[in-house]
């Protein structure tokens, strides 16, 4: 494991490698605008100096954060990947997308984005983790499709190579790795990489290339980071100080009157059991994983500079529309839990940027609760598309206009499994 000042060197050592961008014909501030949308697995909102938190090193998306629209209680629909990620792309709440729990995929009449917008004129691209089924198949409305899983083969629908492999695989085959399990690299091995071969890494460089070679036409580009979802190991593991990367405050948390037992389950399988080899019934344990996963922050935010740095270079800046958020939170000890799939507030509030530099809102704060509900139609007003009928959401535009949301609470759906019942709570 590389020591503190070793990683700093590798901080800097990989900033240097960072190509010079083509240069892109500059387009009327006029034109359409493009879409990057810069999301992560597993990112509780506290990560950032605009929330809270000064000790994360997370340059990049602090400075996003003061030329954006920070959006202090954004909450996702449900604290699991597939539900939340299908409302983020479809503007529909998991019930209705049917996308109740991980691993069901998104139907193919239920339209994404891109065919909401439904523009020839623009060019769309996804890279990343999807988990909405087919996981490597370019799928709707995307025509350039970049992957990094091979984990969800079994889930591939009819007629789909269960022996066709991400566009990661191959990355990492041509640079002379061999597979670790079974004709696959798992997430265990990937995290163990180079700074420069990591998933952070070499998504940098595809939405680099995406966003140049496409700079003289109108563009959308998802890119979705793994991390810092677990395997909590990184090249940045020792890069944050015990002071800067504390146990939270909350751990492990007063007793909760009527918590649900699945809870408690949860908790005491944590102490008994540990967590990624970490003996969890000490604090030493709970320090060890709180400082790896501000070192896999860190190492995204390092992935998301070098794309936010080539779309300045490139001139195209001032024409795009820029998102960060993540699909749901992390517990990292808070309440003696780890990971998402509770009702806590570290689970389910999630980071919210919206950069939009041609309508001129400069840096704002929205203290009101909103929700990843009201995206999709969101970005569709900034488009310049207005939203269909039936799409739940409110659009957020108004606050770049001075004006105010009509409700000052959300919901957040529950689904229980199997033949369970779906609930919904609301944050006010």
């Amino acid at each position: 494991m590389a020591t503190r000042r070793e990683a700093l060197g590798m901080l800097g050592a990989a900033w240097l490698r960072l190509p010079a961008p083509a240069q892109s014909r500059r387009r009327r501030a006029g034109d359409k605008p493009n879409l990057l949308f810069l999301w992560t697995d597993e990112q509780r909102a506290d990560t950032l100096a605009a929330y809270g938190n000064e000790r994360f090193r997370m340059p990049a998306l602090n400075r996003l954060a003061g030329e954006s629209i920070v959006f202090e209680r954004c909450y996702d629909t449900q604290p699991v990947c597939t539900p939340a990620r299908s409302s983020v792309l479809t503007g529909l709440w998991p019930h209705t997308s049917g996308c109740l729990q991980n691993n069901i995929p998104l139907r193919p009449e239920t339209k994404t984005l891109p065919e909401l917008l439904a523009d020839a004129d623009y060019r769309t691209g996804y890279m990343g983790k999807w988990h909405l089924g087919d996981e490597i198949f370019p799928q709707h409305g995307f025509e350039e499709w970049i992957s990094i899983e091979d984990g969800y083969s079994s889930y591939y629908g009819p007629g789909r190579d269960r022996s066709a492999r991400s566009s990661y695989h191959h990355f990492l085959t041509e640079l002379g790795y061999q597979p670790d399990a079974k004709d696959k690299f798992s997430r265990d091995f990937a995290v163990r990489r180079p700074v420069e071969h990591t998933k952070p890494a070499f998504l940098a460089r595809e939405a680099t290339r995406f966003l140049l070679e496409h700079g003289d036409e109108p563009w959308l580009l998802y890119v979705n980071f793994l991390e810092p979802h677990m395997p909590f190991y990184g090249p940045y593991n020792n890069l944050h100080s015990e002071e800067e990367a504390p146990v939270p405050a909350n751990y492990p948390g007063a007793p909760v009157e009527r918590e649900p037992a699945r809870y408690r389950a949860l908790r005491r399988r944590y102490f008994d059991h540990g967590f990624e080899g970490q003996n969890l019934k000490s604090r030493a344990g709970w320090q060890r994983l709180n400082r790896n996963y501000a070192g896999l922050c860190t190492l995204v935010d390092q992935a998301i500079g070098r794309i936010l740095w080539a779309l300045e270079a490139s001139g195209q800046a001032e024409n795009t529309i820029v998102v960060f958020t993540s699909d749901h939170g992390e517990m990292m000890g808070s309440h003696g839990l780890i990971g998402k799939t509770v009702s806590y507030e570290e689970s389910v509030r999630v980071p919210l940027l919206l950069r939009a530099p041609f309508r001129r809102h400069g840096h704002v704060r929205v203290p009101a609760p909103v929700s990843q509900i009201s995206l999709v139609p969101t970005l569709l007003e900034l488009l310049g598309r207005r939203a269909p009928d039936g799409l739940p959401g409110e659009s957020l535009v108004r606050w770049l206009e001075g004006g105010r949301l009509e409700q000052d609470h959300v919901f957040i759906e529950w689904h229980s499994g199997g033949e369970g019942p779906t609930g919904r709570y609301v944050v006010s």
